[in-house]
């Protein structure tokens, strides 16, 4: 934060992600069909705090994840689970034209989380 001022206890350890999937053309199906069942595993670990996977209304082979964890090490432990590596690297990726993703600072309470003060 500006002028070395901490950051707020309610956002303090939030990883935010957000990650683009294009599909190579017409295969947009099966890498929702993975994501169906990627969701559920993400979902599961201890860490998470929020998985969401949207496809583009206007684009099926088009997908955007947003995905809340606890902290790093939480981000961390999803990205070498065995589910992501065999979803996501194995079965995904050879289906995308392009991945690529950003990791953002969360701003506000997290919920049911009191604002700090």
């Amino acid at each position: 934060m500006a002028n070395g001022e901490p950051r707020p206890d309610y956002a303090a350890a939030v990883i935010v992600v957000i990650a683009r999937y294009q599909a190579l053309p017409g295969r947009g199906d099966e890498v929702a069909s993975i994501l169906a069942g990627h969701l559920a595993q993400t979902r599961a670990e201890p860490g998470c705090v929020s998985f969401l996977v949207n496809r583009a209304e206007d684009d099926g082979d088009r997908f955007v994840l947003y995905e809340q964890y606890a902290d790093d090490a939480a981000f961390l432990a999803h990205r070498e689970s065995p589910h992501f590596r065999e979803n996501v690297q194995n079965r995904i990726v050879p289906l995308l034209a392009e991945r690529y993703w950003e990791r953002y600072e969360l701003i506000g309470p997290v919920a049911g989380q009191p604002p700090a003060g």
